[in-house]
């Protein structure tokens, strides 16, 4: 069928895989916007001639997610409803010569670093004068905030560093004039992302600098929470955990990738700690900081682990009560020091520790938020559907963490904004609740 004729360029871009994803997309939207390009996010109207794919290749479902989306595409553009497909991000920067010769209606593919190449293909000039700028594809009271781009990081499992890079900060007074204009645009909440946050600033200003970073920006006026995505163990700067402490807007969360708990699988993950340093760690951030919400994800069956290793990291995970946790399954990816090992750990005993994993911390979950139930706190609301509206505490993060419920009947409350709510009922995942004195 011949290609559909359009009178100008409307660009489709389409997001796959984690937050930095999210980001970048943001990013190139703004990017296309200021040259005058149509732009949207996962548009539903099929009115747009060109689509951009930024993909995902961190494990296997993911890629493979990928790829489907690219054939899916592939498929539109054969049939002429598109006329042209690119596809960006980190399964384009680790596979795009293997990639090109199996799905040749791709018309262009750009790795993670390739942004001025690809709005040039797009007849779009890269402005730096816009440096900063976004086209949130969140809710507007809430926008991802990447810090920095790339991992120096030896994960023996990790292929990041050969998507992403060396590790990049972006210098402070750039990200507080980011956060002054997005808190102009009325974002509240800031969701800090990068490969490693405890990185931050060594590159640049030969120290760990996420204190300071995160100091500056709980003074920047309007932003009302920020939030810690991706720490890692090793190297922990604790100074953080002052800031987190006596900033009302830090809210006492963290997310921190632990991996496993058992020293044997944490030694050939190349984590450069043990359980017993780990368990200090987290103890630390407790007493430091009382009532942190501390999230983490696990690798199940990774190379070389014995039913003793996972028996080891049920019993750990049941000593810290992590109040949020997520287990994946081991991906055996190619260039990375984990491929060099035999991948003995069959898929369906991969699966069944994770699920093993996922019980357990299904039980522990419902004993925390059992115990939220009387109390108030402060929320921030995201949506409002099915009579209901959706929201969120400090302790929960958008899209992975709890969410709290209250129902619209009851009176009503602005999403974007900030409520009073009592916990009433509480199961595995969620929480339901009143509004306070009409929540306001």
């Amino acid at each position: 069928m011949k290609a559909r004729t359009f009178k100008r360029t409307k660009v489709n871009v389409i997001t796959l895989g984690c937050s930095k994803n999210t980001f970048d997309s943001e990013v190139m939207m703004a990017q296309l916007k200021a040259n005058g390009i149509a732009v949207e996010h996962e548009a539903e109207q099929a009115d747009h001639n060109v689509v951009v794919i930024n993909t995902c290749g961190f494990i296997e479902n993911a890629k493979q997610e990928s790829i489907d989306t690219i054939l899916s595409w592939a498929g539109a553009k054969e049939r002429g409803e598109v006329e042209k497909v690119y596809v960006t991000g980190c399964l384009s920067q680790r596979y795009a010569p293997e990639l090109k010769e199996g799905i040749p209606q791709v018309d262009a593919w750009f790795g993670t670093r390739d942004l001025p190449r690809l709005l040039k293909t797009l007849k779009a000039d890269y402005k730096h004068e816009l440096v900063g700028e976004r086209l949130l594809t969140t809710p507007n009271h809430f926008a991802y905030f990447k810090i920095s781009e790339g991992c120096d990081r030896k994960c023996s499992f990790c292929a990041i560093p050969l998507m992403r890079g060396k590790h990049v900060s972006t210098p402070v007074e750039q990200l507080v004039a980011n956060a002054r204009q997005l808190a102009a645009q009325g974002v509240k909440e800031l969701i800090l992302i990068a490969q490693d946050l405890t990185y931050y600033g060594l590159d640049l200003y030969k120290k760990r600098n996420l204190s300071e970073l995160v100091a500056q920006l709980s003074d920047v006026e309007g932003i009302e929470w920020i939030r810690l995505h991706y720490a890692f163990p090793s190297g922990f700067p604790m100074d953080i955990l002052d800031v987190m402490r006596e900033r009302s807007n830090v809210c006492n969360y963290l997310d921190m990738p632990l991996q496993h708990g058992s020293t044997a699988v944490l030694t050939r993950m190349r984590r450069g700690i043990t359980q017993e340093k780990t368990e200090a760690l987290v103890d630390t951030i407790r007493e430091k900081v009382p009532g942190i919400a501390i999230r983490t994800t696990l690798i199940s069956g990774f190379p070389g682990e014995s039913q003793a290793d996972h028996e080891d990291n049920l019993r750990w995970i049941e000593r810290m009560r992590f109040d949020r946790l997520g287990a994946f399954t081991y991906s055996h990816e190619e260039q990375t020091h984990a491929f060099t090992m035999e991948d003995d750990v069959p898929p369906e005993v991969k699966e069944q520790r994770a699920q093993e994993i996922m019980e357990l911390q299904g039980g522990i979950s419902l004993e925390l938020n059992q115990a939220k139930v009387g109390r108030t706190y402060r929320v921030l609301v995201d949506k409002a559907e099915s009579g209901t509206y959706i929201a969120r505490t400090e302790f929960d993060s958008p899209e992975v963490d709890n969410e709290v419920l209250i129902p619209m009947k009851d009176g009503y409350l602005r999403v974007g904004d900030f409520a009073q709510v009592r916990i009433t009922q509480a199961n595995e995942h969620d929480l339901r609740a009143v509004a306070v004195d009409g929540g306001m």
